[in-house]
């Protein structure tokens, strides 16, 4: 399975991070490229890909609904056999951090980092996708903001979700972490945070 990676952050960084994209943005939307830069910036390395439909998208301009399940999970081992699982981490915005949360105990990673995690589609809060959070051996961070239509502060507090997976929320952010003004926060505050939180999770999954 072809598929380019991008890359920002040194050749030699302690660990990888492999970032897969949402269903609906490529892997340079600009929430991607301020995620990849900012964590590259701490030293460690961001390896950017894109799933099929996303890739055929870039090359014909015709947008499509995202792959099936298993070919969503394929491209993942796809990638971490290409970069290798000793010091990788997975992860993804949305969509691609679900994935990544499905296969992170399979492929044997060093951690997990899911960006805005789609807890259930907006407006349907009865259908939870997260039993497998319950469960998880990888440790795990979700940065999410609080007034997230995928799943609120409040609705993942009602969540069991393992001892493994840590939750970081974001001040009055919704899906890509973009507070409303009246709220006193910014955007570039709320990315900063994330990117934060991502790094301090990082350097606690570096072999020792």
């Amino acid at each position: 399975m072809a598929n380019s990676l991008r890359y920002n952050g040194p050749k030699n960084a302690p660990l990888t991070l492999a970032l897969a994209h949402g269903a609906g943005a490529p892997m340079d939307h600009p929430f991607m490229e301020t995620m990849a830069k900012g964590i590259a910036a701490a030293g460690f390395r961001v390896a950017r890909f894109e799933f099929p439909y996303m890739a055929k998208r870039r090359e014909d301009g015709k947008k499509r609904p995202p792959d099936r399940e298993p070919v969503l999970r394929a491209t993942f081992e796809d990638i971490a056999g290409r970069l290798g699982c000793e010091r990788l981490v997975i992860g993804g915005k949305s969509m691609g951090g679900r994935i990544a949360s499905m296969m992170a105990d399979e492929l044997g990673v060093r951690g997990l980092v899911c960006l805005g995690y789609p807890f259930h589609a907006p407006g349907r809060p009865e259908k939870v996708r997260a039993d497998h959070l319950n469960a998880i051996k990888t440790p795990s961070l979700i940065v999410q903001g609080d007034r997230d239509p995928f799943g609120t502060e409040q609705e993942i507090a009602g969540y069991a979700l393992g001892r493994k997976v840590k939750i970081v929320t974001l001040p009055d952010g919704e899906h890509s972490f973009k507070p409303r003004k009246k709220s006193g926060h910014t955007e570039e505050e709320n990315l900063d945070a994330a990117i934060t939180a991502v790094i301090a999770f990082l350097k606690r999954r570096v072999p020792k």
